[in-house]
């Protein structure tokens, strides 16, 4: 026996009984009990959760930690030094100063000034990255994980209620697929953010690694900062999709909540 369900819910689990004891098949109860879980879960998310979670966002988006307006405070050091040129100097003929070059190897000198440095040993010890940026990524990344989660069981609760295939009355049917596709989407997009840093990462530890290869290079070190500034109005313009998507899914849901919960009508009902 179904129990605490939406009408239309019991109509469609009673039809699929139906249609399975046709088959000489038994649905098992815990498939039962996984809807009515489901179900219970998916419905406290959209009445409770998404517009409890797009506030708690709306008032992240005022912290002072993501409203930083001299880009320059999230700057972090780079403690690489830049080494000492290396003249060379009454070297005229070719072939000594291709020995000098070997010398300059085989001392653990510098190669010459084109093909860069080889580090083997970071000077200044480990490269640490953003603390400033590291910080909030930590904090933006569970709210994305969290979006990911509470999509996908929001969307296994749309797509349960969708009846069987049949001819006409299927406008309803047609909402609920529409509202499945936004959740589809909304995942995609939450996942691409978290793509988004880990490119971040890339990128910089290249950089990074070219400043250590070629101190001497200010533009690679200008990069970096460049790269730090543009992450963080990322994380930014994240946190404020986070929050309109939670805002989209809530309205979009609300506003369309009988036909999702009950795409067909019954001429059964025209009778009452």
């Amino acid at each position: 026996t179904i129990i605490n369900l939406d009408p239309c819910l019991k109509l469609c689990c009673h039809v699929w009984s139906l249609n399975f004891r046709g088959l000489g098949l038994e649905r098992p109860r815990k498939v039962d009990a996984f809807r009515e879980r489901i179900t219970a879960e998916a419905e406290d998310l959209v009445a409770n959760f998404f517009p409890k979670k797009l506030l708690e966002l709306d008032h992240f988006l005022k912290d002072p930690i993501i409203n930083i307006t001299e880009l320059k405070e999230i700057h972090s050091e780079i403690n690489l030094t830049v080494p000492d040129p290396i003249l060379l100097s009454n070297l005229h003929d070719g072939l000594e100063a291709q020995n000098a070059k070997k010398r300059k190897l085989e001392d653990g000198g510098a190669e010459d000034m084109v093909t860069g440095t080889k580090v083997f040993v970071m000077p200044g010890g480990m490269m640490k990255s953003n603390a400033n940026l590291v910080d909030l990524i930590e904090k933006v990344k569970p709210e994305i994980r969290t979006l990911i989660e509470k999509c996908n069981t929001v969307k296994m609760w749309v797509q349960l209620l969708i009846p069987r295939i049949e001819d006409g009355n299927n406008f309803g049917v047609s909402i609920q697929e529409e509202t499945v596709a936004e959740l589809r989407t909304v995942e995609g997009e939450a996942a691409s953010y978290l793509d988004q840093i880990s490119r971040y990462y890339i990128t910089r530890a290249k950089l990074v690694s070219k400043i250590a290869k070629y101190p001497h290079v200010e533009d690679y070190r200008r990069t970096v900062t460049e790269i730090d500034e543009k992450e963080y109005i990322s994380l930014k313009i994240i946190v404020s999709e986070l929050r309109n998507q939670y805002v989209t899914l809530h309205d979009m849901i609300l506003k369309n909540i009988e036909k999702i919960k009950r795409p067909r009508s019954s001429n059964a009902d025209a009778l009452y």
